[in-house]
């Protein structure tokens, strides 16, 4: 391992020891067993010391490409490793599909599931609640299955890499289907806080793109099924936002041709569901995010508590992002027990002058109960995230049954599930 080894935004410079790719199954066994302190390593997508470790670093990439369909079941068995887009097309090939998918493809399953990322749709889970089945390494270099109904199951999850590095994931499938994407811009705010329902109910997958700066809302993406009906026009004017006359990207200035294909033209739910398209560079990457949930019933108030910071905000924000969750019974993710709303923040990249805004965000949003997303950036301390999760000291004592020795222990575990 080098100094040079960092997350993908740059943000986070590793401190192991060393970076180990198992090429099977047993040398991975054999890689956590003979090592005192092990983190699962992804595909760098956090934002925070979560993968982080003083021991080894392990990546799951090297293990060999597994893509099982069953039909039958409608399930689909995947290596850890994969990212999305890597088997999304042989998915869609034999007639199946996700749920959904997060607004990258170059994310890996693992990664994603364990820190509960998402994509957007009011009746749609995070990506961690397609998962039906997991394997996973253990400390001493055993394995474990878990399947759902399994009483850790639901602790298992999303488990940000405290219990094993996680080798398989069963996922869930349904029919193959296209979406049809449009983006409409300048959408009055009092629209939003007056009618949030409203608009994000509008299509299959919504997100609400905004600087907040007073005035309208600068973009809304609506993904829409393409049913029974065939492909539709879309109107000009909703809502009272305008229908884009060209691509958009979310970032004003950057090039639209990164971001999958809009203005309606129907396409695979693999080509139309992210916003960035895997053969490009995702997003901006010179940035830092955030991102806390907060009810769905609570979305109009919480806006509305975070617009009124609109001025400490805007001056050191890229973009900000809102989508909605459908709740799950995942013990740690930020979904659970309650449909959501999502706020999503992509800042500049400067660690010392967003954090004092974060606090102040954090603070507006408490009378919510908000959760911020596990592999982002956030000040919220340790003893009130574990008022936020119903299941959070059960969580803590599976992960002193899983791992009693601390081996997947990290400074980011021991400061949120201190022993």
């Amino acid at each position: 391992m080098t100094p040079a080894e960092k997350n993908w935004a740059g943000n986070v410079t590793f401190g192991a020891r060393r970076l180990c790719v198992p090429r099977s199954e047993a040398e991975l066994r054999e890689t956590v067993a003979a090592s005192g302190a092990v983190r699962a390593l992804g595909t760098r997508h956090s934002f925070n010391t979560v993968a982080d470790t003083c021991g080894d670093l392990v990546s799951v990439a090297g293990l060999p490409r597994v893509v099982e369909i069953d039909p039958a079941a409608g399930a689909v068995t995947v290596s850890a490793g994969l990212r999305f887009g890597e088997f999304a097309d042989e998915l869609n090939g034999s007639g199946f599909a996700l749920h959904n998918l997060g607004s990258l493809p170059h994310i890996s399953v693992a990664g994603a599931c364990a820190t509960g990322t998402h994509g957007s749709g009011v009746g749609n889970r995070s990506l961690a609640g397609a998962v039906r089945a997991l394997d996973m390494v253990t400390a001493d270099g055993g394995t474990v299955s878990l399947r759902r109904g399994d009483t850790d199951f639901p602790g298992a999850v999303v488990s940000m890499g405290a219990l094993g590095v996680v080798t398989r994931l069963t996922l869930d499938i349904v029919p193959a289907f296209d979406v049809q994407q449009w983006v409409y811009e300048d959408l009055p705010e009092s629209r939003l806080t007056g009618g949030f329902d409203e608009v994000m109910s509008a299509a299959y997958s919504v997100s609400v793109f905004t600087d907040w700066r007073p005035g309208p809302v600068g973009q809304v993406w609506l993904k829409q099924r393409v049913g029974s009906g065939g492909v539709r026009q879309a109107p000009g004017e909703w809502l009272g936002a305008r229908l884009a006359d060209g691509p958009r990207h979310p970032i004003a200035g950057m090039p639209a041709g990164n971001c999958t294909r809009q203005q309606g033209a129907a396409g695979a739910w693999h080509r139309r569901l992210p916003h960035f398209r895997l053969e490009f560079t995702p997003s901006n990457g010179d940035e830092l995010q955030s991102e806390y949930f907060v009810a769905r019933e609570d979305a109009a108030a919480a806006y509305e508590a975070v617009a009124r910071l609109r001025d400490r905000i805007a001056p050191l924000l890229q973009i900000s992002e809102i989508r909605t969750v459908a709740g799950d019974d995942l013990w740690l993710s930020p979904a659970s027990g309650r449909d959501s709303v999502a706020f999503h923040f992509t800042w500049v990249p400067d660690t010392a002058a967003v954090a004092p805004v974060l606090g102040e965000i954090e603070e507006a949003l408490a009378p919510f109960g908000a959760r911020p997303h596990w592999g982002k950036v956030f000040t919220t301390a340790p003893d009130v995230l574990r008022t936020l999760y119903g299941r959070y000291p059960d969580f803590e004592k599976l992960m002193a049954r899983y791992d009693p020795a601390g081996t997947f222990r990290n400074d980011f575990l021991d400061r949120h599930f201190p022993r």
